[in-house]
């Protein structure tokens, strides 16, 4: 037995897990001087979800805080999660894509390339590693973890033996849902050890209550690192506390040499800056074992939670666990990491929802007809089938997936410059990695990262004119909110049913002052409430009645919706994902006739997502709605287009997987929603006659 090295994960995996990665650079730097002076062999920093989270919610280029933390920690090597072929997308890239990435990481920051293919098919790697190794940084193989009849100690050996003939300087072990068992993980080193004379590292989450034992036991086995995450950012779905690691270790011949002292002081401020992400956190924060039957990766339980209430369905979250063995069964015994974990939660919700395979996502037709790689054991045969006809294929794909695709950088870099992105590779590979997503970035950027303070709703002093907290009474039942100034009444919308809410003062503060009443027609749209704007309903400078749904705000941990009071081309003043306060201006809409005054009702529970649609559409054809909430990606077929029953007229996206939506009726189309619309569950897109 030697020295135990650590690896720190409280600046990439831990917010991952723990917050929804919404973790800020600007909460990060600040602690840098002092992660530097420990004497981690690694802090992992980037990769994962990072780089979506940075351009779809923070305006944060990812590349700047790859670029800044390299800067803030001279000493200590960055490492980055990387995905293979997939890079850190949703699917496989060309060889020179993936040869650009990699060198634009490296230079850029990154000190150790983690990289791991979710099937573990040495063919998705291997370009990858090359190109990992022609940077000269340390170059890490990782193995992703299972518990099914198909991987086995011996298997996973055999794979640490191919991945060191690739020239990897390290081997990972990467459980990402907490399955590796203590005395499992002593004989699994033990067999890897035995093949692969290299450096082994393991990564396992705290999420089943098995971490640390394991750690220990794999340490004793003779592996010499360990991930593992500041006390303050641990345990629930991230990983075992740092500190309490150096402690079993300490006095031992595997002591970490590390100084608790300085770690505490880290713990400390992490513990400050986790309260401001506080809205974002998982609620699976102890030990939840049934994730030993789902198998679902702690980064991914914080999505699908939040997944399942956007599709208005958060009662079935134990449904979708139980659903999960099965999609993952019947696709080969595939590892849950992403993307797979993504796939296969994203289809079990699909299952839930709308029936065992009724519908099946565009990702999951991939998976099961080899778009992806092969699978650790043959799928369902009859779901292959099915996958093939709906994909117009013939056979399954059974070469290196990467091998079907012609080198694309040059396209994509004309298709990014066209969308926004500057005269430099980084902004080329931010298209490449989320094509849908990085046009509005690049728009949006110039404004600036968004602040953690603004996760954080305010403490206004009661009745002052900047607002003050409030009960609203709806029919009787009071609901304590944070609200601006307000006026004595105004109309909301509270999980689709509409009420006329009176304030009063909360206990203990001053009666609210008067103010300005709700937003006048023809005017501007206010906030009824302080909240957080979730996603606008139709495209800006649609066209919208009275009564129209045109945004959600989310407030109370409820989904209120906002209507449009007059006729005429909405332009929205506030985008998605912001923060608002009470009485600011959100929309405005062009002149028409005062809005007429909204009746109260029950309060009804938010409906799952459903679907069926209505027999008509508002012209009198049949309606094609949204089974899902998402975004409208693209029309199929242009508009006034015939179709055929069965034909693909739609792709939407919902919870980052795409999904057809096809004709019911054979007749003329007529779309409703324009493409990079959000959708809600139940919503009619198109009509057909």
């Amino acid at each position: 037995m030697a020295k135990v090295q650590i690896s720190d994960l409280v600046l990439r995996d831990a917010h991952q897990s723990l917050e929804a990665t919404r973790m800020t650079t600007a909460d990060m730097l600040p602690i840098c001087d002092k992660l530097d002076d420990i004497g981690y062999v690694s802090l992992e920093a980037w990769g994962g979800a990072t780089f979506d989270a940075c351009i779809r919610f923070l305006n944060e280029d990812p590349w700047e805080r790859l670029r800044k933390l390299h800067a803030a920690l001279p000493k200590t090597p960055i490492m980055m999660l990387l995905r293979g072929q997939n890079l850190l997308g949703y699917r496989h890239y060309a060889d020179d894509v993936v040869d650009k990435f990699v060198e634009a990481a490296a230079k850029n920051g990154v000190g150790v390339f983690r990289i791991f293919d979710a099937l573990n098919d040495p063919r998705n790697l291997k370009r990858a590693a090359d190109a990992a190794k022609k940077t000269g940084k340390h170059v890490q193989m990782a193995i992703s973890y299972a518990t099914t009849p198909y991987h086995t100690k011996e298997k996973y050996a055999e794979l640490a033996q191919a991945y060191a003939d690739f020239g990897a300087d390290s081997i990972c072990i990467k459980d990402m849902a907490g399955l590796l068992k203590p005395f499992d993980a002593y004989d699994l080193v033990k067999a890897i050890k035995a093949k692969v004379d290299l450096p082994l590292q393991i990564h396992t989450h705290a999420t089943t209550g098995m971490s640390v034992a394991t750690l220990t036991k794999a340490a004793e086995a003779g592996a010499e690192r360990i991930d593992t995450v500041i006390s303050s950012m641990s345990m629930g779905t991230s990983h075992s506390p740092t500190e309490t690691m150096v402690e079993i270790f300490k006095g031992t011949d595997m002591d970490t040499g590390l100084d608790i002292k300085k770690l505490l002081v880290i713990a400390a401020y992490f513990r400050e800056v986790r309260k401001k992400y506080a809205r974002f956190e998982s609620s699976f924060l102890g030990a939840d074992t049934r994730i030993l039957v789902s198998q679902v990766p702690g980064g991914m339980l914080s999505n699908l939670e939040s997944q399942l209430k956007e599709q208005g369905a958060s009662d079935k979250i134990d449904d979708v666990l139980k659903e999960i063995p099965v999609v993952q069964k019947d696709c080969g015994y595939i590892p849950l990491v992403t993307p797979t974990s993504q796939i296969v939660g994203t289809q079990a919700v699909f299952n839930v929802l709308f029936g065992r395979y009724e519908r099946l996502t565009a990702e999951t037709r991939d998976l099961l007809t080899g778009k992806y790689g092969k699978t650790p054991a043959e799928c369902n045969p009859e779901l292959v089938k099915k996958a093939l006809k709906e994909s117009n294929m013939d056979a399954v794909i059974t070469q290196r997936p990467a091998d079907l695709i012609p080198n694309e950088f040059d396209k994509i870099s004309e298709e990014a410059k066209k969308n926004g992105a500057g005269d430099n590779v980084e902004d080329i590979l931010t298209y490449a990695m989320f094509p849908q997503v990085a046009p509005k970035f690049f728009k949006e950027r110039p404004k600036g990262p968004v602040s953690s303070d603004s996760f954080v709703t305010p403490k206004a002093e009661a009745g002052s004119s900047k607002g003050g907290s409030y009960v609203v009474s709806v029919n009787g039942a009071d609901y304590n909110v944070q609200a601006g100034p307000s006026g004595d009444s105004m109309s909301i919308t509270v999980n689709g049913t509409a009420y006329n809410v009176g304030f009063k003062a909360a206990s203990g503060a001053a009666p609210a002052a008067a103010a300005a009443p709700a937003a006048s027609s023809g005017a501007t749209i206010a906030a009824p409430v302080a909240g957080t704007l979730l996603k606008h309903m139709v495209a800006d400078g649609s066209q919208v009645k009275t009564g129209d749904t045109i945004i959600m705000i989310e407030s109370m941990k409820m989904e209120l919706e906002v209507k449009a009071t007059a006729d005429g081309p909405v332009h929205f003043a506030v985008q998605p994902g912001a923060q608002i306060s009470a009485g600011q201006t959100i929309a405005t809409i062009g002149s028409g006739a005062p809005a007429a005054p909204v009746q109260a009702a029950p309060a009804q529970p938010a409906p799952a997502a459903q679907a069926a649609a209505p027999a008509t559409a508002p012209s009198g054809g049949t309606a094609v709605n949204a089974p899902v909430a998402g975004t409208l990606l693209k029309q199929m077929v242009p508009a006034g287009s015939a179709v055929t029953v069965g034909q693909t007229i739609i792709m939407i996206e919902s919870m980052k997987m795409e999904l057809e939506i096809k004709a019911t009726v054979a007749g003329t189309v007529n779309f409703l929603v324009a493409p990079g619309s959000q959708i809600s569950a139940g919503q009619i897109l198109a009509e057909i006659k």
